[in-house]
């Protein structure tokens, strides 16, 4: 085979296994289970015996710990839980005890928070009980979500960005999209 062939071959090869790629990054941005919450979504648990299932206001326990969850489209029923980026959350307090800024995005003393960290992208999956504080084992990051998921310890570089929520009918509900950029540092 001529050296020309060849490359126009390995070429051809090339762009087609690019555009597969390409065709497969374009079939996963189109896949609504990875797509980040949406206004009008509700919170299931994510796994566990109760997988699926909306998580209500009595399911939350007044103080914490939080309650990891994935938003779901109401009307279709699709879990976004095709992304770890879509981890939330949820955590009530008594209202009085809410930070202005956190109240007005909170519904009835619920706060929903992105549960990854912003230092390195781990799960904020611990709670340390006697601060009340949601805390990303990965590198000891604690976060005050009362006051916005402020950083009170550790290296995060930011808070971790808050979801804003309402009660819909008895129902939490997304009322829009993250305050920040979700997920850890970038590395440089």
């Amino acid at each position: 085979m001529s050296q020309g062939r060849r490359a126009v071959l390995k070429a051809a090869l090339g762009l087609g296994l690019c555009f597969s790629f390409l065709d497969g990054v374009s079939a996963r941005a189109d896949d609504p289970r990875v797509a980040r919450p949406q206004e009008g979504d509700r919170f299931v648990f994510p796994f566990g015996d109760r997988e699926g299932q909306l998580i209500t206001l009595e399911d939350l326990p007044l103080g914490g710990p939080q309650q990891l969850a994935y938003p779901m489209d109401p009307h279709t029923k699709t879990v976004r839980n095709g992304s770890t980026l879509n981890l939330v959350a949820l955590i009530r307090f008594d209202p009085a005890q809410l930070t202005e800024e956190t109240r007005e995005l909170a519904a009835h003393g619920v706060v929903a928070y992105s549960a990854i960290c912003t230092h390195q992208g781990c799960p904020v999956s611990m709670w340390e009980a006697h601060a009340k504080n949601l805390f990303c084992a990965c590198h000891a990051t604690q976060f005050d979500p009362r006051d916005r998921a402020r950083v009170v310890d550790g290296p995060a570089p930011r808070r971790l960005p808050m979801l804003p929520i309402k009660l819909v009918d008895g129902v939490l509900t997304v009322a829009g999209g993250f305050t920040g950029r979700v997920g850890g540092e970038r590395p440089s």
